[in-house]
């Protein structure tokens, strides 16, 4: 049965509403065109400063003009200077009939909540669990952040064994390790080798910390490579960033000789090819030679499950050579979100996974996300988390928990949860949304409302924020299942949303 449909604010929550929306806004608006704020150092370092055009023009006199405002800046800031008070329309009069569009199919629940006070505004089978697509991102997400904190980073290390005649390449779980990066831990093995004395040497790669089947349940796919603990480039074969590729089938392997090749062209003579293996157990004390500190990782989850691809350990003490880390896990999260990227969302699990002490697999993963999540208090009953990218038809979320998690991210007492508010795409500027809220009444949620997608045949979710008229900010969760179409679902899903932004 449908839940009880709510309309309580109060002149309270209104205020305490205005001031998080505001630095909500100010931290994850859509200004610079939905760029985020964790994003905009990165951005300004890789902006061209020469060209063949930089003189035609003399730049005027006097200081520079300020920034254009992004298009949709007027928007906002009219919602944030509107005085708080209690919004005019009845959430259900406005939803009930959007909610009835056909292209959601027959199967549809909602939530929306005041992020402030928690305070459920609306809700339609908010505690039903649904299949979530990948608007489970934001439960991974939150899980990750919360375990391990926005600071974290994911090592790839070279170890060389006691004899110095076997460099091992230690994979830690990073699937956003590029060749420019895998390039410098190969200058920096060859570097340390010389030091040593050494100018020939055997390589193995150790992918071992992760635990169970690397194929996702799904099979072979474009959207997702083999889940592994060492990969270059998500395991892509077409040199894209985002979206479905083609996917090697052997990731570690594919990354070990990658490293093989320019570990010659940095001056080590390599002998025969890569083989996977275990790393010989680090000296007690060692360090690696570029001097940076060991990483602050998880043990390998214990369990029955084996390792993927690994030999047993051997019984000698190892060097570390050289290591390199992945960015924050803060621009992780903002980069899974926005692009719905499936690799790092399963890499997020499994690094929560060892954080919780589990086996690093899709079901070690599954259960420490559960139990990150009950620990911060949210409603996990009937949840299953059977993958960490939402690909799997087995995964089971409600609404509430959706726009609990978001609730959760907005609180002034978690600042380590913001970015899974600062990765949420925004509607009509950024990520999976970039294409939305372009026509008829949706148009009205372009910039204002940020959200997650969830797309799956028969399956459409989306869940988010937006600034009110009045200067609340709302969470929401839309999930509905057996759609006929994306392209009818889509649109009814922004119109949803976008009914909950200031109009006009």
């Amino acid at each position: 049965m449908p839940e009880p449909r709510t309309w309580q604010l109060t002149a309270c929550s209104a205020v305490l509403g205005l001031a998080l929306a505001a630095g909500a806004a100010t931290a994850a608006g859509p200004w610079d065109n939905g760029q985020r704020k964790a994003e905009r150092a990165r951005a300004a370092a890789a902006t061209p400063t020469g060209g063949a055009h930089h003189a035609e023009k003399r730049p005027p006199a006097g200081p520079p003009p300020g920034p254009a405002p992004a298009p949709s800046a007027a928007g906002v800031l009219r919602a944030l200077d509107t005085p708080p008070a209690a919004l005019k329309a009845d959430l259900a009069a406005v939803l009930v009939p959007l909610l009835a569009d056909p292209g959601l199919g027959p199967l549809r629940t909602a939530s929306v909540v005041d992020a402030t006070t928690g305070r459920q505004l609306y809700g339609e089978g908010a505690t039903t669990p649904m299949t979530p697509a990948s608007t489970i991102k934001i439960a991974t997400s939150v899980a990750a952040l919360s375990a391990l904190g926005p600071d974290h980073r994911i090592p790839t290390t070279v170890v060389a064994s006691a004899d110095r005649r076997t460099v091992t390449l230690v994979g830690g779980g990073d699937p956003t390790l590029d060749r420019a990066r895998l390039k410098a831990l190969a200058t920096a093995t060859a570097r340390a080798l010389g030091n040593r004395g050494t100018t020939g040497v055997r390589i193995t790669y150790d992918a071992g910390l992760y635990r169970g089947p690397a194929r996702h349940p799904i099979g072979p796919n474009e959207n997702i490579a083999p889940v592994s603990a060492l990969m270059l480039d998500e395991g892509r074969l077409d040199g894209s960033h985002s979206g479905p590729a083609p996917r090697a089938a052997d990731p570690a392997r594919d990354t070990a000789t990658a490293f093989a090749e320019l570990l010659t062209k940095a001056g080590t003579t390599v002998q025969g090819v890569p083989a996977p293996g275990r790393a010989p157990k680090p000296a007690q004390g060692a360090e690696p030679a570029q001097g940076a500190e060991p990483g602050q990782g998880a043990e390998p989850g214990q369990g029955a499950e084996p390792a993927q691809g690994a030999a047993p350990a051997r019984g000698a003490e190892a060097a570390p050579l050289a290591r390199t880390e992945s960015a924050p896990l803060s621009d992780l999260v903002e980069r899974t979100l926005t692009h719905s990227d499936n690799d790092l969302a399963e890499a997020l699990a499994r690094q929560t996974a060892l954080a919780r002490k589990q086996p690093a697999s899709f079901t070690g993963a599954g259960k420490a996300v559960r139990a990150e999540l009950t620990a911060l208090g949210l409603p996990t009953t009937g949840t299953r988390f059977a993958d960490g990218s939402g690909l799997s038809r087995d995964n089971r979320l409600s609404a509430a928990l959706l726009t609990g998690l978001l609730t959760r991210a907005a609180d002034p007492d978690r600042p380590a949860l913001r970015p899974v508010l600062t990765g949420l795409p925004v509607g009509g500027f950024s990520g999976t949304l970039q294409g939305r809220f372009d026509t008829g009444p949706a148009t009205t949620g372009a910039g204002l409302v940020r959200a997650k997608t969830g797309t799956l045949t028969g399956v459409n979710t989306l869940a988010g924020t937006v600034v009110t008229r009045d200067g609340r900010l709302l969470a929401f969760a839309f999930l509905a299942g057996r759609t006929p179409s994306p392209y009818t679902a889509q649109p009814a899903l922004d119109r949803l949303s976008a009914a909950l932004a200031p109009q006009g």
